[in-house]
């Protein structure tokens, strides 16, 4: 099926819904979605107290997916390039085609959306795509330099890094979508290092355009964490009461939704994989009225309304593109509630279509700041953050991992020196069931997944049992 070269689409149209526009017109296969994706980042980097670099740089990726209707069932065939022009359109698309007629039949074959309420097309589809640009740190570089005054005076070092990105998602199908999505995304990560480099602090956060993170603050919280450090204590290995920080949580959910696969827990693949056959969906997990859950409007983490597939695995589904994305809530009130789906793995495991969107936010009923559940602590440990985090066993979803920057002591509700790091061994399904306090939930940016999953939101969460298995060199 070919589309029609919309008025004013010619041969020398640059701007990305025109070549969305013109690649469907190219296509002679039975089905196309087309994708552009115009990128554009900014980032300063900083160390010892001092700007390093800065720059700015601008990309685009266009991915043509072409599906070709057989005796047997549909073909898909997925081809992406950068920085393609338009010269390189109609190779692209044939490339798309001539995978799609090589392929056998997909698996995840669905015929391809056509709109929902008759939603089709983004009232903003044919403008210009959205840009960043060295200006979205205006405020926050001045109140930098400020920070590397105030570390340099009080004996600290700050390193660290601000990135930026704006994607402007341009989807078009054959089907007569037309739909646009823009997602800033900002990380911001700080170091303060002793100037002998035996202490060391960590602080991250997660922003849309930088008006909310404020350097002072967070290098006044790194300062305390480097005072806490100067007495080192050592502790073996062992079940530790554990006051996990926002970053640690969310580190270890989001990897407990990524392994959250209707489809894999349905074939008895995973810890959500009911004894017996079927899924634990309307099991109680925890005993702390805790809820996981994602929305695309969520004030503050907005993310893409729509499924925008690239590629199909796993519970995403290239057929799926362009399919309305609604709140959903993954465990409700202590109470798995639904696993991820697309269309095909949703017909297979019995499950409700659920496809996973692009931020997680867990709710615990709690108001107490991380700060306030120190206070109340009589013995325990306090994290900073998680790494190297590794699967060991799905069955269980056990985790692997390290502690980094920071593992303090506390000790009739101060912290009373910085202990050891440790190897943990954790199933995140486990410690919600175990978790005692869920503290109020804020903004945080996730550690260790922070480069492919920004837009979180989590409690502190308190663990009588936390299990650090070994001690740890790390630092």
């Amino acid at each position: 099926m070919s589309a029609r070269v919309p008025n004013g689409v010619t041969s020398s149209t640059t701007e990305p819904h025109e070549i969305v526009e013109r690649a469907l017109a190219l296509s002679r296969a039975d089905g196309c979605v087309v994708i552009a994706d115009e990128q554009s980042t900014a980032n300063l980097r900083w160390a010892g107290n001092s700007l390093t670099t800065n720059g700015v740089t601008r990309g685009r990726t266009l991915t043509v997916i072409a599906t070709v209707d057989g005796v047997e069932g549909t073909a898909s065939g997925v081809v992406s390039r950068s920085a393609v022009t338009v010269d390189e359109l109609e190779p692209l698309v044939r490339a798309a085609e001539a995978a799609a007629r090589g392929a056998g039949p997909a698996e995840d074959a669905q015929p391809l959306v056509t709109g929902v309420a008759g939603t089709t097309e983004s009232p903003d589809f044919t403008e210009a795509p959205a840009e960043t640009s060295s200006a979205v740190f205006a405020d926050f570089a001045p109140a930098l330099g400020e920070a590397f005054a105030r570390a340099r005076a009080g004996g600290r070092e700050l390193y660290g890094f601000a990135n930026h990105e704006l994607v402007s998602s341009y989807l078009g199908t054959s089907t007569g979508l037309r739909l646009r999505h823009d997602q800033p995304n900002g990380t911001l990560e700080l170091n303060a290092k002793s100037p002998d480099r035996t202490r060391s602090a960590w602080a991250g956060r997660s922003t849309r355009d930088f008006k909310d993170v404020d350097p002072a603050a967070l290098d006044a919280e790194l300062a305390v964490r480097l005072g806490w450090a100067e007495r080192r204590l050592e502790l073996p290995a062992g079940r530790y009461e554990t006051l996990l920080p926002p970053t640690a949580v969310a580190d270890l959910l989001i990897y407990q939704l990524w392994s959250a696969s209707g489809r894999d827990a349905a074939e008895g693949r995973t810890v959500f994989s009911k004894p017996g056959g079927g899924t634990r969906t309307g099991e109680r997990l925890t005993g702390l009225p805790l809820s996981l859950r994602s929305d695309p409007n969520e004030p503050g983490l907005e993310s893409a309304p729509f499924v925008i597939a690239h590629s199909s695995g796993g519970d995403r589904s290239v057929f799926d593109n362009g399919l309305p994305l609604t709140a959903t809530d993954w465990v409700r009130e202590g109470e798995l509630n639904r696993l991820t789906t697309s269309r095909h793995s949703a017909a297979l495991s019995g499950l409700p279509v659920a496809p996973a969107i692009d931020n997680l936010i867990l709710d615990g009923g709690g108001d107490r700041s991380l700060e306030e559940m120190v206070a109340a602590t009589k013995r325990g440990l306090l994290l900073t953050c998680l790494w190297y985090i590794r699967e060991v066993d799905p069955a269980t979803l056990l985790l692997t991992g390290l502690t980094r920057d920071g593992v303090y002591l506390v000790e009739d509700g101060e912290v009373v020196g910085e202990v050891n790091n440790f190897r943990f061994n954790e199933s995140p399904v486990d410690l919600l069931g175990r978790a005692t306090e869920a503290g109020r939930t804020e903004k945080t940016l996730p550690r260790e997944w922070g480069d492919w999953f920004t837009r979180a939101a989590m409690p502190a969460l308190r663990v009588p049992d936390f299990n650090m298995s070994s001690v740890s060199q790390g630092v």
